[in-house]
Order: structure tokens, then C-alpha cells, then sequence
């Protein structure tokens, strides 16, 4: 043992101080080197615009456990106020308490107080719904001394009025901690990448050092050659086409061309090339003075949390589209439990084998997701990457397969990833990651392909109900599949998606023509 221990010692050099002072520099340039590669913004949790959004979303969660709790305080206070039952309640107290609450949730609204604008102290933020509940409480009576000419139910309006306060005081405690811990974490913070190595980039990035409600994660520039391998600490990563696959992607939440706007043959070519990505792009115009400069990182940083003002747009769609998949897709889980158990078990009996087949595919904005269906090949025939497309009598496919292929029974696991998020029951079908079409690579026959992935993929949807479904032959297959879910995304409603699913399992029962 001891001679071992002495011959161990012995093939370790010994270091002199010159030694040990070169081999320090030579860690601490490794380690200078790994932090530029990484840069200063790097995130210490990685989330992707999905789980981002979420956050932004939340918003509308806030909103809506505030309408619910007001509302069941005011028919808790309208039942003690009339113990024969609230449909004898008379119009005369009914009517204050109704006012009362609806102002209260109108100011809540309309007075910005769902923002939790960053910077904004909580106390202030807290004392300000104390005063819409209390401004509310203090309508009610009114009103009813103008109705009634007195205020006979004065206790109940001020037992109402306190609860109220109280409950909506400890609501928005909470929704401001939540935001505050989302913001220290980065939940909240946009992710940005720059294209074009230039002086507008680098002032940028200067003063997002500075401000730091900004992440650059990363420079690309055509002109590699001419390029620095960082710009104030920020490193470039490749050119504008190494951004197209890049694995970053999924993270980014917006692209910013960061070069000088007269150069307009350049900004129509670059443009043209990034809106094959599901990013937005955003030109940035080099302010003149800091002031300038402020207002433009303001644009970039702002509306981190969703708006509940104005016409329906993006974030109440996307709100609303995830509140009709938690219902709808709880109700249907449910309804055909009993369905997938059956499946399950004939699956088993079938062939050896695990009942599910995982494979990965493209989720919302570039996204990797393990998709879930009930396995309907041989477990050795397994293709993860759908580098052979199913064909007619395909020799893979078992004999269940067939029949739950045929009646899309497959697809049922899919449930479970519509209630993670991480799809929707009406979306763009999810292709597998790396899916040819012949020998090429599906996602390479169609410039607008990474359209499909501006939505979060669905179980069924507009293509499928048309006729697109299925293996993809050739291109003109895969542009008209493009082109019909590009149609959805943009006319997508609660109506159309209701409609879609009333009448997926009839259309895809009576499809004879289309593989699966």
C-alpha cells in the first residue's frame, strides 16, 4: 500500500513557482475563455419561449381569481343578507352589491394594476388595490342610499367591503411575489439575439450591461471574416444561416438586426431570409443620443407580462386557447379513459413490446417535445426520426396498429401533452425531428415551413380535416400542408377550433385515401 501511495507521488511532476504561476494563468485564461464563449447575459435557467409565455400568460389567471373571488364574496354577502335565498334577494340591495364589484374589477383593469410594471414598489402597488376595493365598498352604499334613500344594509356593505379589501390585498401579494421571483430568476427577461457585428450592436449591448432587463445571447454576422469573436463580451456564434438551426433558437424571443438601415438591399435580404423563422425580427434604427437609445432598449424590454387592454390580440388568444385545452382536453381524458385501457391491453396482447412509442418532435417556436402515442409498429421496427414514411400494407405496422392508425386511436397519449402545455388539441400536426419526404428532409422543401411552429402543435387540425394527413410524398404535398396550417394560425378562434374538433372523428373515419 505504502509503495504504491510512493510510486503514485512519484509520476506527479513536482512545479516550481514558475510552474505553478504558469499553470494558474493557464486556468485562469481557460476560464476568461469558457466566460466570453458563454457571454455575459448567459441565463442561469434556460426557459423556452413556451415556458416564457406562460409566464406572460399568467396575467390572465391573476385576473381571473380576482373576478371569482370578488364575485363569491358578493353572492356570499347577498345570501346572508337574504336567508329565504338570493332569488328573493330585492333589486334594491342586489343592485348596489352588482355596481360595487364591477367597479371594482373595472378600476383593477383600467388603472394598469394587472402591469406589475418592473421597478414598482409592492407597497404601493398593494396600497392601490386597497383603495379601488374601498373606492368600490364606498359606490355600493352610495347607490343604495340614492335607490332606497337610506342605507339600511349599511353593515353588510361594510362587512362586504373589508372582506373584499382583505381578500384582494392577499391575492395581489401573492401575484406581485410570483412576478418578483419570476423576474429574479429570468422568467420575465427577453432573450434577444443580434444580427450584424456592428457599432449599433455594440451600444447596445453596452447599455444592456447597464440596464440589465435585456439578455443578448448571442451576435451573427455574414461577414464572419471581418468579424471579432465578441462584442463586449457577447460572443458571435456564426452567420445569419448558422441561425436558422441554431440551438439557441428555441430560447430567443426576438431577432434584432443591428445594422444601419440605409444599407437597404442588406435589411431586405436578411429579412427576407430570418422570416422563415417563427422569431420575430425587429430592425434596429441607431438611435442618435442616449435618450434615443433608452426608448429603444424600453421597446425591447417592454409588456413582459401579457395585456388584458385593448381588441383581442396574441396573449388573450393564446390565454384563451389554453383555457379551452385544460377543460376540453381534462373532459375528453376522462370520457375516454376507459378507451385507452382497453387500447392499452390489446396492445400488450398484440406483439412484446412497451405499449408507448415516444418520439421527438418540433414543438412551438423550434421547440424539442417527446410526443406520446400508443405504439402501433414492432418495438424492433421503431423509426424515432420518420426517415421511412408509413406506406400501404407497410410490413411494420402490427395488427392493432392498423385498426388504432385507421381510427386515429394512436394519438390518444397526446392528451398528456396537451394538459403539460406543451400542445394543443387544435394546432399544426407535429412532425418528427429530421422527417424526410423522399430523400430531403421535409422541413428544406418549403420556405415557409417554420411557419408551422409560430402555434403549439396540435391532435388535430385545420390540415387534417382537409385532407392532409399522413405521410408527406413529395413537395407539393408538404406546401400544401404548410399552406393549409399557415391558414389556420392566422384565422385560429374558439369557434373555428370547437368546429374542428366536432368534426375530426367523422372526417377521419370516412378518409380512405390517406396512410397512416
Amino acid at each position: 500500500m505504502t509503495k504504491a501511495l510512493e510510486l503514485d507521488r512519484a509520476a506527479v511532476p513536482r512545479l516550481d513557482a514558475t510552474g505553478l504561476q504558469a499553470l494558474a494563468a493557464k486556468s485562469a485564461r481557460g476560464a476568461t475563455e469558457g466566460a466570453a464563449r458563454r457571454g455575459p447575459f448567459r441565463p442561469d435557467v434556460w426557459r423556452n419561449a413556451r415556458q416564457k409565455g406562460a409566464s406572460r400568460l399568467a396575467v390572465h389567471w391573476f385576473r381571473s381569481a380576482d373576478v371569482a373571488v370578488v364575485f363569491g364574496l358578493t353572492l356570499a354577502i347577498g345570501w346572508a343578507m337574504t336567508p329565504a335565498g338570493l332569488m328573493t334577494m330585492p333589486l334594491s340591495r342586489a343592485l348596489p352589491l352588482a355596481a360595487g364589484a364591477l367597479v371594482i374589477l373595472g378600476l383593477l383593469r383600467s388603472l394598469g394594476l394587472y402591469r406589475f410594471a418592473r421597478g414598482q414598489e409592492v407597497m404601493v402597488h398593494l396600497a392601490a388595490v386597497s383603495g379601488v376595493a374601498l373606492g368600490g365598498g364606498l359606490c355600493a352604499i352610495a347607490l343604495e342610499a340614492v335607490v332606497t334613500g337610506s342605507t339600511p344594509a349599511l353593515t353588510a356593505y361594510i362587512v362586504w367591503t373589508a372582506l373584499v379589501t382583505v381578500a384582494l390585498y392577499c391575492l395581489h401579494l401573492g401575484w406581485s411575489q410570483a412576478v418578483m421571483g419570476w423576474r429574479a430568476t429570468g422568467a420575465l427577461t427577453p432573450n434577444i439575439v443580434l444580427v450584424g457585428a456592428t457599432r449599433h450592436a455594440e451600444r447596445l449591448i453596452r447599455d444592456a450591461l447597464q440596464r440589465r432587463d435585456i439578455n443578448v445571447l448571442g451576435v451573427f454576422d455574414d461577414r464572419l471574416a471581418r468579424s471579432p469573436d465578441s462584442i463586449e463580451g457577447v460572443p458571435v456564434l456564426g452567420d445569419a444561416e448558422a441561425l436558422m438551426t441554431h440551438r439557441m433558437t428555441p430560447y430567443v424571443d426576438r431577432i434584432v438586426l443591428a445594422i444601419d438601415p440605409r444599407a437597404e438591399k442588406r435589411v431586405r435580404e436578411l429579412t427576407a431570409r430570418l422570416s422563415a423563422l417563427p422569431n420575430e425580427v425587429t430592425l434596429l434604427v441607431d438611435p442618435i443620443d442616449a435618450i434615443e437609445r433608452s426608448a429603444a432598449l424600453d421597446r425591447l424590454a417592454r409588456a413582459p407580462l401579457a395585456s388584458l387592454d385593448g381588441s383581442l390580440n396574441d396573449d388573450r388568444r393564446a390565454f384563451n386557447k389554453r383555457l379551452q385545452d385544460l377543460i376540453v382536453g381534462t373532459l375528453v381524458l376522462v370520457v375516454l379513459s376507459p378507451v385507452m385501457v382497453i387500447t392499452a391491453l390489446a396492445i400488450k396482447l398484440d406483439s412484446p413490446g412497451p405499449i408507448f412509442f415516444r418520439q421527438r418532435r418540433h414543438g412551438f417556436n423550434h421547440e424539442e417535445i417527446v410526443v406520446w402515442k400508443f405504439r402501433s409498429m414492432r418495438a424492433d421496427a421503431a423509426d424515432a426520426t420518420a426517415s421511412r414514411q408509413v406506406t400501404t400494407d407497410d410490413d411494420r405496422v402490427t395488427g392493432i396498429g392498423k385498426l388504432i392508425r385507421a381510427t386515429s386511436l394512436d394519438e390518444l397519449p397526446q392528451l398528456f401533452n396537451v394538459l403539460k402545455g406543451e400542445m394543443s388539441l387544435v394546432g399544426p400536426r407535429p412532425h418528427a425531428i429530421g422527417m424526410k419526404t423522399g430523400a430531403v428532409e421535409s422541413a428544406r422543401l418549403v420556405a415557409e415551413y417554420a411557419h408551422r411552429h409560430r402555434m403549439k402543435p396540435g391532435m388535430t387540425g385545420w390540415a387534417a380535416i382537409k385532407g392532409s394527413r399522413g405521410p408527406l410524398h413529395c413537395a407539393q404535398d408538404v406546401r400544401r400542408r404548410v399552406q393549409l396550417d399557415i391558414d389556420y394560425i392566422e384565422r385560429q378562434s374558439l369557434w373555428l377550433d370547437l368546429w374542428i374538433m366536432a368534426v375530426t372523428v367523422p372526417v377521419l373515419l370516412g378518409d380512405r385515401a390517406a396512410v397512416r
